[in-house]
């Protein structure tokens, strides 16, 4: 190649180089000059003017200097993508953190309200229940539906369940713990009432304070009841 034809390649090069430039330049939305369409004309004039190969050198540098410009572009489309799925995802996130300490806040209040309505079942003397001399399933269950509030009673009445099947005068034939709840010694009982062996609602009532006292409601001793098979 001759040192002219090698001039010549370098030119046609740097200035087909400049006319891509320009095109991508217009097609992206800038705004093109008149001066650079006459530039471009001439360029790709001296560039038809050169032989085969360098042209294909020349294409080639042309073909790259495109692609080098679409990457760009690409890249910053695809940093803006991820930008604003950051910034959604984020805004998501915060959303369902606020959710669940609304949930959280509503549930400890209501388990407030409920340990506080349960307390206040407690203190209800067992007199307010006509005495019998023997009391069926269902009229106990009744007692402590009154006595523990609908917001325990269930918790209530699983562990009264696995303690004595609701049999108010059931005893343990080994440790002889005794009634609903099973209360060891069953003498215990006679804080609330001299009649805690006969009579139903003075074992519920016993029963409830034992609950509340010692694990903070009755649900929360059926809790340990399941983890632990006793309370």
């Amino acid at each position: 190649m001759s040192r002219i034809s090698v001039r010549g390649f370098a030119v046609a090069s740097a200035t087909a180089v400049t006319a891509v430039g320009s095109v991508v330049g217009v097609a992206s939305g800038s705004t093109a000059q008149p001066n650079d369409a006459e530039a471009t004309a001439t360029d790709l004039t001296l560039l038809a003017d050169m032989p085969t190969g360098e042209q294909a050198q020349v294409q080639t540098a042309s073909l790259t200097q495109q692609a080098n410009v679409q990457a760009i572009a690409a890249d910053a489309s695809a940093k803006k993508d991820a930008e604003e799925a950051a910034r959604k995802a984020a805004a998501q996130t915060a959303i369902q953190k606020k959710d669940a300490a609304e949930k959280a806040a509503e549930a400890a209040k209501k388990a407030a309200k409920e340990r506080a309505e349960t307390k206040v079942a407690a203190s209800r003397s067992s007199a307010s229940f006509p005495v019998q001399t023997s009391y069926t399933v269902a009229q106990v269950q009744a007692m402590a539906a009154q006595i523990v509030g609908s917001g325990q009673f269930q918790c209530f009445s699983n562990i009264v369940n696995h303690e004595s099947t609701w049999n108010y005068k059931a005893v343990n034939a080994s440790s002889g713990a005794y009634g609903l709840v099973q209360a060891l010694p069953g003498s215990k009982m006679s804080s609330v009432g001299a009649d805690w062996q006969t009579n139903p609602a003075t074992q519920i009532k016993w029963g409830l304070n034992y609950m509340n006292e010692r694990y903070g409601s009755p649900c929360d001793a059926w809790a340990f009841w399941q983890a632990n098979n006793y309370y």
